[in-house]
């Protein structure tokens, strides 16, 4: 598998795609590097997937231009330099796994050795199973062996762990790590969050077709407010304290009963000093808040743009 640095692996510049009067992606602009792992999220509707079917070459822009290693999207795919793990169909349920593998092999001008794809993927120990007698993890690890034929430096994969139990994403996950390891760039779309937290180096997140945040977790929890709770243990008044510090009612509450004082900020490190200074408080918890409350937080504005997925 050979790439070019120089080269984006995927280019998307200012692309619009309408299903008749409505816009499922509105002037969207990516630049993916090679041997980036990036995660596409955003809820129902934002858009993934169709963004996702024009960088694979099943649809066309309406304006905009798309390369994958500097070429168009359908013949990047013909000549085996891309990859898709999508979300379900594409597999014979009377073929074993190795006749799978075998005869999709069989459809392209060159392939890896088989028997290597196999074994990288994690279908050798069950290559004589049928399809329709594999679990749901075993079938995506087939679909993932089919996308490993020609050894593609980029690989898409659509809600690959949907429908899968913990320790089937737990297993397909460390097989995506080996992958990452060898320099190849994945690209997948997921409804887990805390796929995106723990194994993408990037985060682009979708709403109503556009893409409305870009870069990592920490790029987008640094400006969210964390949450500090401890017990006040002051015969002061909590109350008259906050109101000092420029706390406001919506920052800050105080639990009588149980003697906790818990307080939303940015700054909660700065506060945390002052109160631990003057001992105020002790049994302090500081919470930071992670990829679901950006998700949310960066989400919750709707607007009156319609769109599908």
């Amino acid at each position: 598998m050979t790439t070019s640095a120089s080269v984006p692996a995927i280019a998307i510049e200012s692309v619009t795609k309408r299903f008749g009067s409505v816009t499922a992606v509105e002037n969207v602009s990516l630049e993916i590097h090679p041997g980036e792992v990036l995660a596409l999220l955003g809820p129902n509707g934002a858009g993934k997937t169709t963004l996702l079917d024009m960088v694979l070459g099943f649809a066309e822009p309406n304006s905009g231009s798309i390369r994958t290693s500097g070429d168009l999207p359908k013949r990047a795919a013909s000549n085996g330099h891309v990859g898709a793990v999508l979300q379900d169909g594409g597999l014979l349920e009377d073929l074993s796994v190795a006749e799978t593998v075998k005869m999709v092999a069989a459809c392209h001008y060159w392939n890896a050795p088989v028997s290597d794809v196999m074994q990288r993927a994690g279908v050798a120990d069950f290559a004589t199973r049928k399809v329709k007698k594999c679990s749901g993890g075993q079938k995506q690890r087939l679909r993932f062996a089919l996308a490993l034929l020609t050894d593609p430096q980029l690989l898409i994969l659509d809600e690959p762990t949907a429908g899968l139990d913990a320790s089937a994403r737990r297993e397909f996950w460390d097989t995506m790590h080996a992958e990452a390891a060898r320099g190849r760039t994945i690209v997948f779309a997921t409804h887990y969050l805390r796929e995106a937290d723990d194994y993408a180096d990037r985060v682009v997140l979708m709403s109503q077709g556009h893409v409305i945040a870009d870069g990592s977790v920490d790029d987008m929890t640094a400006g969210l407010q964390r949450k500090l709770s401890a017990q006040w243990i002051s015969d002061s008044d909590p109350h008259r304290w906050a109101t000092a510090a420029g706390l406001s009612p919506e920052q800050f509450e105080y639990d009588a009963k149980l003697q906790r004082i818990r307080i939303t900020a940015a700054d909660t490190d700065r506060i945390a000093e002052q109160l631990l200074a003057a001992n105020l408080i002790r049994h302090l918890n500081i919470v930071q808040p992670g990829i679901e409350e950006a998700f949310f937080y960066l989400t919750e504005e709707p607007t009156s743009q319609e769109v599908v997925s």
